[in-house]
């Protein structure tokens, strides 16, 4: 089992970036049927106000990468939702569904078909891979989503002083236009109505949020749309806060949603 702390330039967000990949490529694999297939590769996002290493540092996702024959990479993507914007050197979305992924294959000889490759996250990382999944829908056949920040849900009426978490020009640099929401692509109900419209596949998404979540009722009011719309999807609640307490019962489960279906 190899854990790479990697820095590279990143031509979609004009600078070097930094990221957490996990690769058993040491692992001895008799009797164990994951080993039986090629490598898979999941993108695995962080939250809100943390890096690459949160993931890391507070989850068994070693022990998992090696369990399941995956490459995990954990990059950094700031406080950027994982969107793209309109200034030089903020095209996230970019990074996550095109360069990050081309990137990795090539530098450990992976080769990624839309069944092998997935993206998952946590809070803003939750939106983040649920948000990328669709708008790659050739690229990603799965991804999952924890206590997603699904914050295209009232953005629209936010006040000039924004909320607990930043106040509303942060929201218009990383969403723009906030009265417009309901209609832009970086809104995910957007981009599945788009993918059913063009007979694009949708990914298969697999979804979790504790009933004590203060992002509770978004993933609920997604979860009906996605049902709604005929989209594959599992979703999952339980008692938990937004936490690794909770996260944690549900990593396993998610990667296993991944590989096995």
């Amino acid at each position: 089992m190899a854990v790479i702390s990697m820095e590279f330039a990143a031509g979609s967000l004009l600078r070097r970036v930094d990221a957490q990949v996990v690769i058993p490529k040491d692992v001895n694999p008799a009797g164990n049927p994951h080993y039986e297939r090629p490598m898979k590769m999941l993108i695995l996002l962080h939250g809100y106000w943390n890096r690459c290493t949160e993931w890391l540092y507070n989850s068994p996702i070693i022990s998992l990468a090696e369990k399941y024959n995956l490459c995990v990479v954990m990059p950094s993507g700031e406080n950027s939702f994982y969107l793209d914007g309109k200034a030089s050197g903020r095209n996230y979305a970019q990074f996550l569904g095109e360069e990050l992924p081309n990137f990795c294959a090539g530098l450990f000889g992976l080769n990624l078909k839309r069944e092998d490759l997935f993206i998952g996250g946590l809070s803003m990382g939750g939106f983040g891979a649920l948000h990328t999944a669709l708008l790659f829908p050739d690229r990603f056949g799965k991804a999952f989503g924890f206590s997603s920040a699904l914050l295209q849900y009232g953005l629209d009426q936010i006040p000039e002083e924004g909320n607990s978490v930043a106040n509303k020009a942060y929201y218009e640099l990383m969403f723009g236009d906030l009265s417009k929401i309901s209609e832009s692509i970086n809104n995910p109900e957007v981009l599945v109505k788009r993918n059913i419209e063009q007979g694009l596949p949708n990914p298969k998404l697999y979804m979790a949020c504790g009933t004590e979540d203060f992002l509770l009722i978004p993933n609920r009011t997604f979860e009906a749309f996605l049902t709604k719309q005929g989209v594959e999807h599992e979703y999952y609640e339980s008692a938990g806060a937004h936490d690794f307490g909770f996260w944690n019962q549900y990593i396993e489960k998610a990667i296993r949603f991944l590989v096995e279906q």
